[in-house]
C-alpha cells in the first residue's frame, strides 16, 4: 500500500473533546444513566466541583450534553443528559477505540 491508498490510522479520528479522560467518563456515565446528577458524577470521577464544572462546560459548548438546573426539595441540583450529538460522538469514539484495540490484538508479537 502507498500513503495515498492506505487508510488513515484510527487514532486520527479520535475527538479531543470526547477522548479526554474525564470527559469520556462523563459521557459514558451519562449514557448509562440517561440523566445523571452532578454530585454523582463528581464522586464517581473523583473530581472537585470546579474541575467537573469546567469539563461540563466544554461538553455543553460542544453540544454533547445538556445541563439542567433545578431543585430537589430545597436543595439545588444539576442534572446532565446526553444530546443526540453526544450519543453519536460517544459511539464514534468507541468505534475508533475498538479499531485501535483490534490492530493491537492482531499484530504479531
Amino acid at each position: 500500500m502507498t500513503a495515498e491508498t492506505e487508510p488513515s490510522h484510527p487514532v486520527t479520528g479520535l475527538d479531543d473533546v470526547v477522548h479526554q479522560r474525564v470527559r469520556l467518563g462523563i459521557l459514558t456515565i451519562a449514557h448509562e444513566a440517561r440523566r445523571v446528577e452532578f454530585g454523582y458524577l463528581r464522586g464517581q470521577l473523583q473530581l472537585t466541583a470546579g474541575n467537573l464544572s469546567q469539563h461540563l462546560g466544554v461538553l455543553e459548548t460542544a453540544g454533547l450534553i445538556e445541563v439542567e438546573k433545578g431543585y430537589e426539595g430545597k436543595r439545588g441540583r444539576t442534572w446532565i443528559t446526553l444530546t443526540a450529538a453526544g450519543r453519536t460522538a460517544l459511539a464514534e469514539e468507541i468505534a475508533r477505540l475498538k479499531l485501535l484495540i483490534a490492530r493491537v490484538e492482531t499484530t504479531d508479537q
